[in-house]
């Protein structure tokens, strides 16, 4: 008899239909019910929490009796769980086979009289063999993909029951609800076990064609491969036949290329490599831009291209001064390169770095050197460079990747020797993506840079015949490996004479042609372009001073098309009249002498001028005030300066106790511009004797030197653009240090004779120069 004869099934139990599925006996399943339909399990303790679920048959919806199919499931209820959002999960276990009788109640839910379903269980020869197969049947099923717990298949195993062991397994074959209704309508379980065997049949017979289907596409995946190898085998036979394909002819010129290209051995073999490793990648595919990219570095970098250096040292130096006034020391050099470069043949690059203040035609010079070799040029501006792989490139494996501006712009101009002008190096910046200061390290060592590796092309390339120039305001601020590797070259501003040349033979000429002014007799007097240097520049080059001169053209050019008789020459009159005010005055001329104010000198990116120190003092504690946005070397001047005074405050009949009851403040106007350095220490002592002594400081009088404790007047830099700057201001003489007189040769006649400079070993010389006479 069946395991059913032994259970204790209510006779009236609650009836809950289902639509969509089929419960067998054994089978566990979870059900989400809505809280409408909850009424049947709710009340199910009081059936010993059985309950019967019936499948309604194809599309009935109603609750009648005939509604519903002829067998159903007693399931018990395992689990009952709300949940939150309203409802509840049911787990239930089928349980056995029922036939329902009659409906006893249809509210609050629906109550039916049941009876079980008698099932045999008797083995037997039949039903083990049909047992046997449905198992090797399962096995093939999983053997062709079909899924299948590993627990489920060790129980079936073990199961010897045929009526379990049928509705175990048709649980896990798929089959439509009507057909899972048949097998459950199915008492006999030989017959359920014949029918399980036919559903199963045909699954495994579909999962083997499934299986061919997959294998035969597989196959043809494999042919495509095939057709793949075989055609490049094609590509071969007809370049041997020298038959024309388009990717065997560029194939063809790039092989051209490498040979006809010179690279080095080394390189030519790495070449070769990567041209065989294109050859064999699908022109589809992403990597084969790649590869190619890069080969197209490979072939047209100039590894052994030049241009043919000009060795006629007259014609080149007069390239050079048909481009650029004055300049002699620049000038001299790249001289001396071409007069060793005509006795020997293979020299390595110098490389230049041209300081000096804004607009005194550093990035001009480059050009004109370039002009003067017969040589390519090129421009690169450092300023606000930050990544480093804007120097050495980046490595191939990144997406987009491409050699550095070093490689990438010898590559554009397609020579090996070119001149290549880095501007603004002294701007370079520093964050996390690297410093290129430092990439630049190898670039500009004559040592190293015969074998530069770019991280993209991953080959050395010589860069020694190169010519590097950089340019720089100030070499401060250059790091000092990288100072070290530069011959460093200072360009001076301009003195107001040399400005006047340089307008006559460059700038106005320029700006006539520039302006459509060419073909108009328009000259401009000498005194007008002084007045334009005096009275609206302030400057070491002559930027603004083309600014101004070009804004002259334009209003004379603007009088001409407005049918107004047309000028032919500029006056200081016409300047003012076009330029309007001037916007520079004689700050010096225009002040009175002063206790306490002393003109000092300063060298800034823009070159020289001139700074008034003020020092006043109030009641107060010893204490010492700086004010004027100083940085700290100038506030230690300042201090060192106090301590000279108040150690040697007897020499100037200052009263030694003076200092406990009085205050100091130093003062440097323009408090908005940032100043430091040294060189102000000798204009601060000035300053606080004056002060201390109430003796007015001589105006027209300018002085700058670093001082020690003793007392002694210190070496300083700049002093050309100081002492210009001195002279447009109208200083009348200068106090600068005994040691500063060696840098007096770059000082012209013409301003020795308007400024008086007087050298000055210790503080108290230059005293006697800068007070007032008592």
């Amino acid at each position: 008899m069946s395991d059913t004869a032994v259970l204790s099934i209510p006779e009236i139990l609650p009836l809950f239909p289902l639509d969509d599925m089929v419960a067998f006996p054994y089978m566990l399943f979870p059900l989400f019910l809505k809280e409408e339909d909850l009424a049947p399990f709710e009340d199910a303790v009081r059936y010993q929490n059985f309950v019967a679920l019936f499948r309604r048959r194809e599309g009935q919806k109603s609750m009648q009796l005939s509604a519903f199919c002829e067998t159903g499931t007693v399931c018990k209820i395992n689990q009952f769980i709300k949940l939150p959002e309203g409802g509840a999960k049911l787990t239930f276990e089928g349980v056995a086979r029922v036939r329902m009788e009659e409906i006893l109640q249809e509210t609050p839910y629906f109550l039916v009289r049941v009876e079980p379903v008698r099932e045999f269980a008797e083995k037997s020869i039949v039903s083990e063999a049909l047992m046997q197969s449905l198992n090797a049947l399962l096995k093939i099923a999983i053997s062709y993909g079909r899924p299948l717990p590993d627990d489920v298949m060790k129980m079936i195993d073990y199961i010897d029951n045929p009526a379990r062991f049928s509705d175990l397994v048709a649980l896990y074959v798929t089959l439509a609800p009507d057909e899972l209704q048949g097998l459950l309508d199915t008492v006999d379980p030989i017959e359920r076990l014949k029918k399980v065997y036919i559903y199963l049949t045909n699954e495994v017979q579909r999962l083997q064609i499934r299986g061919e289907v997959q294998a035969e596409v597989t196959k043809r995946v494999g042919k495509t491969q095939k057709e793949y190898i075989l055609r490049e085998q094609m590509k071969h036979i007809q370049e041997e036949l020298g038959e024309d394909d388009s990717r065997i002819a560029e194939m063809m010129d790039l092989r051209k290329k490498v040979a006809a290209a010179g690279m080095p051995k080394e390189v030519k073999t790495l070449t070769d490599k990567e041209l065989q490793r294109l050859e064999k990648i699908n022109p589809a595919s992403p990597e084969y831009t790649v590869s190619r990219t890069y080969l197209d570095y490979l072939v047209g970098m100039p590894w052994q291209v030049a241009t043919v250096d000009n060795k006629d040292i007259s014609q080149a130096e007069q390239v050079l001064n048909e481009d650029h006034y004055d300049l002699e020391k620049v000038k001299e050099r790249i001289l001396e390169y071409l007069a060793v470069r005509s006795l020997k043949d293979t020299m390595k690059g110098p490389i230049l770095c041209f300081v000096g203040p804004p607009g005194v035609g550093k990035t001009s010079l480059g050009k004109s050197i370039a002009r003067a070799l017969g040589r390519k040029f090129i421009r690169l501006s450092l300023g606000g460079m930050r990544d480093e792989a804007e120097i050495r490139g980046h490595r191939r494996t990144y997406i987009g990747a491409l050699p550095g501006r070093i490689i990438r712009e010898i590559f554009r101009c397609g020579a090996n020797n070119p001149v290549f002008m880095l501007d603004e190096v002294d701007k370079i910046g520093l964050d996390f993506r690297g410093d290129p200061a430092s990439a630049l390290l190898e670039v500009l060592d004559p040592e190293q840079n015969f074998s530069f590796s770019d991280h993209y092309l991953d080959v050395p390339f010589d860069l020694s015949r190169v010519m590097f120039i950089t340019t720089a305001n100030v070499i401060d601020t250059v790091p000092a490996p990288l100072r070290d590797r530069m011959e460093v070259l200072n360009l001076s501003g301009y003195t107001e004479e040399e400005k006047e040349k340089i307008a006559f033979r460059f700038l106005i000429p320029r700006e006539l042609e520039e302006n459509g002014l060419s073909a108009a007799p328009l000259e401009f007097e000498v005194e007008a372009v002084y007045r334009i240097i005096r009275d609206y520049t302030r400057e070491a080059g002559v930027r603004n001073l083309q600014r101004n001169i070009a804004s002259v053209c334009r209003k004379v050019a603007k009088e001409i098309t407005g049918n107004k008789p047309p000028r032919d020459l500029i006056t200081s009159r016409v300047v003012e009249e076009f330029l309007g005010p001037r916007k520079y005055f004689n700050e010096v001329a225009s002040e009175k002498n002063r206790v306490g104010v002393v003109t000092g000198l300063a060298w800034t990116e823009a070159g020289g001028d001139i700074i008034f120190i003020e020092a006043t003092r109030m009641p107060g504690r010893r204490e010492l005030i700086l004010t004027g946005s100083l940085g700290e070397v100038m506030r230690e001047s300042a201090r060192a300066a106090l301590s000279f005074v108040r150690a040697h405050c007897a020499e100037w009949d200052i009263p030694g106790d003076i200092f406990r009851t009085i205050d100091i403040h130093i003062h440097v106007p323009a408090g908005s511009i940032p100043k430091d350095g040294p060189s102000a220490g000798i204009t601060m002592v000035a300053a606080l004797i004056s002060l201390l002594t109430n003796r007015p400081a001589l105006r027209d009088v300018a002085m700058t030197g670093e001082i020690s404790l003793s007392g002694r007047v210190l070496a300083i830099g700049g002093l050309k653009e100081k002492i210009l700057a001195a002279r447009r201001a109208g200083v009348k003489k200068i106090v600068v240090p005994v040691r500063n007189e060696v840098d007096m040769a770059d000082i012209s006649a013409a301003v020795k004779g308007e400024v008086e400079i007087v050298f000055v070993e210790d503080v108290r010389e230059a005293l006697s120069h800068i007070l007032e006479e008592i």
